[in-house]
């Protein structure tokens, strides 16, 4: 890999980061303006503003022909939010989650991640395709604001502290806001465009598959804007934001990112047969596997966010030994396959059994 290339990929990254930096900022002080509740903000403007890279980068990716790189991108994105996302913020405090997480949200993530392998499954997401997914984030947005009037006054409150009070007031404050606004989707478009130029570049020189670095290198780099909310809230002590943000991200990367891409891409986007047979199944597996610990107290215990983070760096390294070839990577799989998944699968029955009966005494 060329000095170049590495330099185009770093100021790709960082224009994404900005970029982002700037929409969030610009966008939630625009809609407290015209008086949007700050709970949906933060369940709205700020999960699709940290969502904007992935949508970046995935709509020029598929509009540049680069389809393995944008499907990666979605799917290695909400595995890292789950996984490594999760996995940090509970190591660092236990997580409480609140019950609508549990009713409402979390399904849902899971009916799009289930919707979302069933349109896979002919080998490519349509543009129907797309326009049904997108159709299911100006639904989610519309009942979002609804159900905002039914949130108790800590949680807006929590979600006001996080995005800070300052509001502007006056033309020249607005106009400021939507500059920065504009600014941030400017730096997002370009920095994308680096991203996907080195990505490829980088694929090229080493023999590694988009794919795989769809799946890896660009789902991290745009998936940190989640990475530095989610701690930091949860460093914070703002619990429903780390673990919220985390869920509404991860509907708007199969809704909105993928739902977009798809809507656009000429052909819409393919779906490569790795992807449909290994990364979408562990997707919707991480996906399923957030709703029982979840609701064992409503709360995820450090030890689940050590397993979490542990489940991505097997996955990140089973990723690498593939695209290597390596010997080990058959006993790699033999150990996820026959040991440690069914014991996984086993401890977090047994913890919904027990908190089932604890809660309702049966």
């Amino acid at each position: 890999m060329s000095l170049l290339t590495l330099l185009l990929f770093l100021a790709g990254l960082a224009a994404l980061l900005g970029g982002a930096e700037l929409l969030v900022r610009g966008a939630a002080r625009l809609a407290a303006v015209f008086g949007i509740s700050p709970l949906v903000i933060g369940l709205t403007v700020v999960a699709f503003g940290t969502s904007s890279p992935e949508l970046a980068v995935s709509v020029m990716s598929a509009t540049s022909g680069q389809a393995d790189i944008a499907i990666g991108n979605v799917i290695g994105s909400n595995i890292c939010n789950v996984l490594l996302i999760l996995g940090l913020s509970a190591l660092i405090t236990p997580l409480v989650v609140a019950q609508q997480l549990v009713r409402l949200d979390v399904p849902l993530m899971i009916g799009a991640s289930l919707l979302f392998y069933l349109f896979a499954l002919d080998g490519r997401i349509g543009r129907l395709d797309g326009l049904v997914l997108f159709a299911g984030v100006l639904v989610y947005t519309v009942w979002a604001i609804r159900r905002s009037r039914l949130e108790s006054r800590e949680i807006q409150d929590a979600y006001a502290k996080e995005l800070g009070e300052e509001v502007p007031h006056g033309a020249r404050a607005i106009v400021w806001q939507l500059l920065l606004a504009v600014a941030g989707l400017g730096l997002l478009t370009l920095g994308s465009n680096w991203l996907v130029e080195a990505a490829v570049a980088v694929a090229m020189a080493f023999g590694v598959s988009e794919l795989i670095i769809g799946l890896t290198i660009i789902s991290f780099g745009t998936s940190l804007p989640e990475v530095a909310t989610s701690v930091m809230a949860s460093v914070r002590g703002q619990r429903d934001i780390a673990v919220g943000n985390v869920v509404g991200s991860n509907l708007f990367n199969i809704l909105a990112v993928l739902g977009l891409t798809a809507t656009v891409a000429p052909e819409g986007v393919a779906v490569a047969a790795s992807a449909l047979h290994f990364d979408l199944p562990v997707m919707l597996a991480v996906m399923i596997a957030c709703l029982p610990i979840f609701f064992t107290g409503h709360c995820i215990a450090r030890w689940e966010g050590g397993l979490f983070f542990g489940y991505y760096l097997a996955y990140i390294g089973y990723l690498v030994l593939a695209s290597l070839q390596h010997e080990q990577l058959p006993l790699l799989s033999a150990v996820m396959l026959w040991f440690v998944l069914p014991l996984t699968a086993v401890t977090l029955l047994v913890t919904t059994l027990r908190a089932w009966r604890e809660r309702y005494g049966c």
